[in-house]
């Protein structure tokens, strides 16, 4: 029953995984590429670290993969963020859409 759970975790995340690459590479700008490879990145590396933490079962490497996604969970969105930031207060050309910015107008006084 292990060996089952530990494949779909690992088909699930490397699905993941493979999203976010396809994301970074097909999306339109880089805030919504940002936003693919962070959120299924980090699914997808919780996913692959949760098949680790079931195969290994051990107390030592289950704390490992918890701690790491733990890591990764609290650091992805900071990191995506402060990027997101600084690509837009350098001018980065955005996606054309109908939507107005109000950031721009807040950010550029």
């Amino acid at each position: 029953m292990a060996e089952i759970v530990m494949a779909a975790l690992v088909l699930l995340g490397g699905f993941f995984c493979f999203v976010a690459g396809l994301g970074v590479l097909r999306l339109p700008d880089v805030l919504i590429r940002m936003h693919a490879s962070t959120k299924a990145g980090t699914l997808g590396s919780g996913l692959i670290l949760a098949a680790v933490a079931v195969y290994f079962a051990d107390t030592a490497t289950i704390t490992r993969a918890v701690a790491t996604i733990l890591f990764l969970l609290i650091t992805a969105p900071v990191a995506a963020h402060m990027i997101g930031r600084a690509a837009f207060r350098s001018g980065v050309e955005l996606w054309k859409t109908k939507i107005e910015d109000d950031a721009e107008r807040k950010l550029n006084r």
